[in-house]
C-alpha cells in the first residue's frame, strides 16, 4: 500500500508564519506551496522550496484567487480567461523560484474557495485545468473523487490524484462539508488518525448527512495551519506504516 502525504506550506506573509513548516516538512512526502496570491511572497516561496528540495519532498502549487485579505476563502467573480491569467501567473512565478532551486513543480492542488469552486463548478474546474496544461501538461492536478476538477482534467489527458482531506467532513455527493456546518471539521487528532487509516483500507468514508459514500485515494491532506499539524502528521504516518503503508512522494507512486 503506498500512499503520500501532502500539506499546504509556505502560507506565511513577510516575518509572519502560521506553521511550523521546518518540522512539517520531515513528516510529509509532498508540500503544495502558497504562490503569493492568498498568502506566501518570493521569499517564503523560495525557502519553502529548498526545504522542500532538501527534504526529497515533490513540490506542489497552492494556487488562489487573489485574496490575501481573505486567505483566499472568499469566492470572487473573475472572468474565466482572468481567472487562466491568475493561475498561470502563480504558476510561473512558483516554477522560476523552483528552476534556480534545482526543484520543479510536479502537481497542482487549488486553495480554498478557488478549489471548492473547482471541484463543484465545470467551467471552473475547466477554466484550472486548460491554464495548467498549457502551463506545463506534466502536471499531476490533486482532486476529491469524482470532482469536477478530475473530470475536466482527464478530458484534457490530464493526470490526477485522488486527494483525502485528513481533518475535514465530506457530504453526500462528495465534496467537503461547508465550514459551517457541525462536523465540517475534525479536531480530536485519533478520530481523525481512525478515519484516514479507514479510507486507506476500505476506500470509504462517513458524511455529515449520514451515509457512508466510496473515497478511493491516493494523498493524504494534513492542513498546516491546524493546531498541532505536525504532531497530526507524525500520527498519521506512524499509523500507516503500522498498517503496512509506505508514504512515497507523488511522483514515485507507480
Amino acid at each position: 500500500m503506498i500512499i503520500d502525504i501532502n500539506s499546504d506550506m509556505g502560507e506565511g506573509f513577510g516575518p509572519y508564519r502560521i506553521a511550523d513548516d521546518d518540522a512539517l516538512m520531515s513528516q510529509v512526502s509532498s508540500a503544495n506551496v502558497a504562490c503569493g496570491y492568498h498568502a506566501g511572497d518570493p521569499v517564503i516561496m523560495d525557502r519553502t522550496i529548498r526545504l522542500a528540495k532538501e527534504h526529497g519532498v515533490d513540490l506542489g502549487a497552492h494556487v488562489s484567487f487573489p485574496d490575501r485579505m481573505g486567505f483566499g476563502r472568499r469566492k470572487m467573480d473573475i472572468a474565466l480567461p482572468e481567472l487562466e491569467c491568475h493561475i498561470l501567473y502563480q504558476l510561473g512565478a512558483l516554477a522560476g523560484l523552483a528552476g534556480r532551486a534545482g526543484h520543479r513543480i510536479t502537481h497542482m492542488n487549488p486553495h480554498g474557495a478557488l478549489g471548492n469552486l473547482a471541484s463543484a463548478d465545470p467551467a471552473i474546474a475547466e477554466a484550472v485545468a486548460r491554464a495548467t496544461i498549457a502551463f506545463d501538461p506534466e502536471i499531476a492536478f490533486l482532486v476529491l473523487p469524482g470532482s469536477e476538477l478530475e473530470k475536466a482534467a482527464l478530458s484534457m489527458s490530464g493526470q490526477t490524484i485522488r486527494l483525502f482531506l485528513a481533518d475535514r467532513g465530506y457530504t453526500a455527493d462528495g465534496q467537503l462539508a461547508p465550514r459551517s456546518l457541525p462536523g465540517a471539521v475534525i479536531h480530536d487528532p485519533d478520530q481523525v488518525v481512525a478515519r484516514v487509516l479507514r479510507v486507506i483500507r476500505d476506500g470509504e468514508i462517513d458524511t455529515v448527512d449520514g451515509p457512508v459514500i466510496p473515497m478511493p485515494v491516493q494523498s493524504i491532506l494534513v492542513h498546516s495551519d491546524t493546531a498541532g499539524a505536525v504532531d497530526l502528521a507524525s500520527r498519521l504516518r506512524a499509523g500507516i506504516t503500522k498498517a503496512g503503508g509506505t508514504i512515497t512522494p507523488l511522483t514515485r507512486h507507480s
